[in-house]
């Protein structure tokens, strides 16, 4: 294993003076941590204002849906647009009542079944959107205290390798490659503590909003069902 110098009583203890006195291994090891910290914090805000335009577009579109217009009207205001959330649930099982009407449906219970898929795969898609990289924030926050760890551990040896090797143990020149290696554990409990706080923060976001469209699939397939068998039933008369 590569040695370092001991440290002089008048090292620097700044924390970059520690980072460029560290071992190469330990060096990689906190900019490994730094990277993921600032990766995290990108999602992190990426997601919060991600979660919060979904909460925006849920309330737009429900004041839209109880507004008293027709189906057809929303769903051609909307079918030209780039739809996401609840919006994209209606629009997936509009498309599969007008294709099934168009071509002469005459089973309710098929209609209904194609019409609770589509709109399963729709939330399903929704839910598989939202949750992307937050993984990322999950295996950092339980990983990232163990990397720093390793690079600790790394440090600490190749100090002590070096205090056997020049048989000096004075606390002033101990100390200074201490800290260099607890550095590491610092900067991985930096990383750490916000990834693991996110993480629960969003998965509760995550969890609300998919509440929110499972709760308007159901009662949406309940009004579609009510209006498939009032079609048929008037398509049934008139045959």
């Amino acid at each position: 294993m590569p040695g370092i110098e001991l440290a002089s009583p008048g090292s620097d203890v700044t924390i970059f003076g520690l980072f460029m006195q560290a071992n190469l291994i330990v060096k990689l090891v906190m900019l490994g941590l730094l990277a993921a910290s600032v990766w995290c914090w990108a999602v992190i805000i990426d997601k919060l204002v991600s979660y919060g335009n979904a909460r925006r577009a849920i309330r737009k579109f429900e004041k839209m849906f109880w507004s008293g217009q027709s189906l057809e009207e929303l769903y051609h205001k909307l079918d030209d647009h780039r739809v996401s959330g609840m919006s994209a649930i209606f629009i997936a099982a509009m498309r599969e009542w007008k294709k099934s009407f168009e071509k002469g449906a005459r089973s309710p219970t098929g209609l209904q079944m194609r019409i609770d898929r589509a709109m399963n795969v729709a939330l399903a898609r929704e839910t598989d959107r939202m949750e992307a990289r937050l993984g990322f924030l999950a295996t950092v926050g339980s990983a990232a205290p163990f990397v720093g760890l390793f690079g600790t551990v790394i440090g600490i040896m190749t100090s002590f390798q070096s205090i056997a090797a020049s048989r000096n143990t004075s606390l002033a020149v101990v100390a200074p490659g201490i800290a260099e290696a607890l550095l590491a554990t610092a900067i991985g409990l930096l990383a750490a503590i916000p990834a693991v706080i996110a993480y629960n923060k969003l998965s509760g976001d995550v969890n609300k909003i998919s509440t929110q469209l499972e709760s308007f699939a159901d009662e949406f397939s309940g009004i579609l069902s009510r209006q498939i068998d009032e079609r048929l039933t008037v398509r049934q008369r008139k045959s």
